[in-house]
Formats: structure tokens, sequence, C-alpha cells
């Protein structure tokens, strides 16, 4: 054998032994989960006394007739319409006003602060609760729902005059929705016809 066939021969033997499979290591440090546990006993028992401050409203206000939704707010009419069926859907256009109170009455944002509002149903983001609510609203209602913190604007609040973790009280006017396709596009105005 010649010297290149041996040094070709070990090379070889060398690159064959080298390319065994690589194991996996195990990470440097390890997470218990014990954040996650203890947010998730935390949020248990937020949610816990905030059902219990609801249901207060609701145990202190026995003439009023309230409803639980499947979303996980509570609310009554305050003008309801029997006459009408239609109810916002998704590309709608909703008309509203609302008022945004804390659950021991004090007012924080007033329907004039708030302006009428202009919502496109499920393609504009506002608060959860609100986004639900509307689309169980007929023209001309008007609504006042009891939004736990997570289904309002939860654990930030909105940068301003609601805190983290601020259950509210939402009264909501439905003045009026028309289809996307009824509306001029440059205003969302509706169309004369």
């Amino acid at each position: 054998m010649n010297n290149i066939s041996k040094i070709s021969l070990i090379l070889f033997t060398i690159l064959l032994i080298s390319c065994k499979q690589q194991q996996a290591r195990m990470p440097i440090s390890r997470s218990s989960g014990t954040f996650m546990k203890e947010s998730v006993i935390r949020n248990k028992k937020l949610v816990a006394g905030e059902e219990l401050r609801i249901d207060s409203i609701i145990k202190s206000n026995p003439s009023i007739k309230y409803f639980a939704s499947n979303k996980g707010y509570w609310y009554h009419y305050d003008i309801r319409n029997e006459r009408d069926t239609l109810r916002p859907r998704k590309g709608d256009i909703a008309y509203f006003d609302y008022e945004i109170k804390d659950f021991k009455g004090n007012v924080i944002y007033s329907d004039v602060e708030l302006r009428p509002q202009v919502y496109a149903v499920d393609k504009q983001n506002i608060m959860m609760g609100l986004r639900h609510g509307i689309k169980l609203m007929r023209k001309n209602e008007k609504v006042t729902f009891l939004f736990p913190s997570h289904i309002a604007y939860g654990y930030h609040g909105d940068d301003k005059s609601i805190g983290p973790n601020e259950p509210l009280i939402c009264t909501v006017t439905l003045n009026d929705f028309k289809p996307e396709n009824k509306l001029n596009p440059v205003n969302n105005t509706p169309k004369n016809e």
C-alpha cells in the first residue's frame, strides 16, 4: 500500500468515526412553571371576586331583570325593542352612544366625552365586551352591561382613566346600523335611495 492509499484510508476512517449521530443536550436552565401556576391562581381569584361584586349589584336591584351572556358578562334592558328582529352582524356599520362607569356608579367617561361611535362590526378593534354586546342589540335599544375586567380593558387598563383589572358598567344605546353595502364608501353614511 502506498502512502497516498494509507493516508486516504486513515482520513476515511476518521471521517466515518466523526459522523456518528449528535445527541440532544438538556437546557442549562429549566422552568418549573411556578410563574404560570401562580398567575392562573391569581386570575381565578380576581374573576371570582369580580363575579361576587357583579352578583351583589344584581341582588341590590331585584326589580331589574339581568341576563347572563355566554361570553361571561351580564346585562339588562333600559329600553327594549320587541318589534325589530334584526341585529348587527359582521360587516354592518353600527352607530351607538355609550357611557362607562365603575362598579360604584362613578362616571369614568360620559357619552358626551365618547361622542357618537361608528363601528364596523367585527372589523374594528373595540373593547371585547362591547364587540359582543352590540351584536345582541336591536336598533333603538338601550342596554346596561356589567363587564368583568377580563372582557373590558383587562390587566392593562386604557392608559387614561380606567385602571388595571377594573370591571365596568357600560350603558349602550344602539341608534342604528346599516349593512356595509348600503353605505357611501367615502364617509360611512347611509346612501340615499
